[in-house]
């Protein structure tokens, strides 16, 4: 198997070592398959947005982070202009909903290709409740959720990278204890490559380490 053909199962002698692979030799959808398989598990932007018209949308994307705290920002990348960035240019307000395990199958119903004035909670039987601060529905079951309101588009080549300032969060109280969102109540599912997910079932707390404790001098 050359650097330009990863498809398939490795060969043993494969295995125990490394591919060399160019991402400038693959094709469009290996270059996808690789990157989604290997930056894992990455977090589920859940946004549900209202039209200009008025029809709401909900649709899961997998680019999807924090940017910055302080203030505090959050990024989802939709590939190429889909129903949610359309909406948001419009409206500029989206809401991101937490996906819990209980919503996995909701939230991939979600993921059908409906026209853009079908509902897709409609679809996967999710009832949708007002913001408090934006233009945007949010998932009355989802455990929590964050208002957001456009920042800044970034478009870097097929992603259009959507920045928006948290405004207004939710937490449902079962997830939330001694002032921290618990991440074992929370069982928050993360995407893998293809139709693979994650569910946090067992979490391992392993504090970070001061420089003292490596042996090492530490910062002035």
């Amino acid at each position: 198997m050359s650097a330009a053909q990863p498809a398939g199962h490795p060969t043993a002698a494969q295995r125990s070592g490394h591919l060399a692979l160019d991402p400038a030799a693959l094709g469009e959808r290996e270059v996808y398959h690789l990157l989604t398989g290997l930056v894992v598990p990455r977090p589920i932007a859940w946004a549900s947005t209202r039209s200009a018209s008025g029809v709401a949308n909900l649709a899961p994307h997998s680019y999807h982070n924090v940017v910055a705290t302080d203030p505090p920002v959050v990024q989802l990348t939709s590939s190429g202009v889909k129903d949610t960035l359309a909406n948001v240019r419009d409206t500029g307000a989206f809401v991101l909903n937490v996906v819990s395990e209980d919503l996995l199958e909701a939230m991939n119903a979600t993921a059908a290709d409906l026209h853009p004035d079908e509902d897709e909670a409609a679809w996967a039987g999710l009832a949708l409740e007002p913001a408090a601060t934006v233009d945007a529905p949010r998932v009355a079951a989802a455990a929590a959720h964050l208002e957001c309101t456009l920042r800044e588009e970034l478009v870097i080549g097929n992603g259009h990278m959507i920045l928006g300032d948290v405004r207004h969060i939710h937490v449902a109280t079962r997830v939330w204890h001694e002032g921290r969102v618990d991440p074992e109540a929370l069982r928050p599912v993360g995407r893998l490559g293809g139709s693979a997910y994650a569910v946090v079932e067992r979490v391992r707390r392993v504090p970070r380490p001061r420089a003292a404790d490596l042996g090492g001098p530490g910062r002035p």
